[in-house]
């Protein structure tokens, strides 16, 4: 039975998926995109996966940690190219402004 009938999901894939490790309807829609576009199969999802195990919550409830810190890298400095094309840089110039009346022509 489809249960996105945008995408074409049937149960059985949201399933496959959440045997393969997919806990939320978020990451069912990431590996099928179900759920992406009316929106209307997600309860459905959410049904499907029910409160069954997820190996991510329970290590969650063992105290463990389940997401990776990735080490902080240090922000590039502005460059001159940098700060010429972007207004939000810091220490750029302020963009020259048009003139708010045309100026008369020179005759």
């Amino acid at each position: 039975m489809y249960v996105c009938s945008c995408f074409g999901i049937t149960e059985e894939q949201v399933r496959e998926h959440a045997a393969a490790g997919a806990c939320t309807p978020r990451q069912i829609a990431s590996e099928s995109k179900a759920g992406t576009d009316c929106g209307s199969c997600v309860r459905r999802i959410q049904g499907i996966l029910g409160r069954g195990t997820c190996p991510r919550r329970e290590a969650l409830d063992r105290g463990e940690r389940t997401l990776i810190s990735l080490p902080e890298t240090p922000a590039e400095p502005a460059t001159a190219a940098t700060t010429a094309t972007d207004p939000n840089a810091p220490n750029s110039a302020p963009a020259p402004q048009a003139p708010a009346y045309p100026t008369p022509a020179a005759a």
